[in-house]
């Protein structure tokens, strides 16, 4: 219960009217809430876009541990549009696909990280385990994945493809894999 003088922002404790919550589920519902509004940011900008002509492509990743085969495939989903809207996982997304102990790096720098890059015009959030959610309501032109996908098991592909638009896919730089790095103990958890 908040308000009052003197109270507000502080909740008063009944008995048995307050469980405790663990850190991850505080953690899963603040990256909720940030995903939440960068979608609606995001949203606006990519209308602003559209209205000026731009064609607009949507990949998605966990980009833990940035490396050069994220890079080129960054790169050639960019080339096949105006802009790129990168869909990043937060990091209860990431643990949900990968497993405890990743994300190595947490989401604001590998955000970070990516909007460093010249061809990523905006990140974006996302809290689920894939960014089917994400693709309806962005609506990309484009919509690229590598090609260690297919068709049939890209979330999004079918709502990109049935509104027109087209699904691509980025060739993988053989080598690099931000799992096999941490497998192989070429990083340090």
């Amino acid at each position: 219960m908040t308000g009052g003088k003197g109270t507000w922002g502080r909740r008063i404790r009944q008995p048995g009217a307050m469980d405790l919550i663990s850190v991850e589920e505080v953690t899963r519902a603040l990256d909720a809430v940030i995903a939440d509004t960068a979608w609606n940011r995001a949203a606006r900008k990519v209308a602003q876009w559209r209205a000026g002509g731009d064609g607009i492509v949507l990949t998605n990743g966990c980009f833990d541990l940035l490396h050069p085969g994220h890079r080129a495939a960054l790169k050639q989903a960019a080339a096949h549009g105006d802009r790129l809207v990168v869909g990043l996982n937060t990091d209860a997304s990431v643990r949900g696909l990968k497993g405890p102990g990743r994300p190595v790096q947490p989401l604001a720098p590998r955000a970070e990280a990516l909007e460093q890059l010249p061809e990523v015009d905006r990140v974006v959030p996302f809290d689920q385990a894939d960014p089917a959610e994400l693709i309806r309501f962005l609506r990309p032109d484009v919509l690229a994945k590598g090609a260690d996908y297919s068709r049939g098991d890209l979330p999004g592909a079918w709502d990109v493809e049935s509104r027109g638009g087209e699904v691509v896919f980025t060739e993988i730089v053989p080598g690099y894999s931000t799992t096999a790095l941490l497998e192989a103990g070429a990083v340090k958890r």
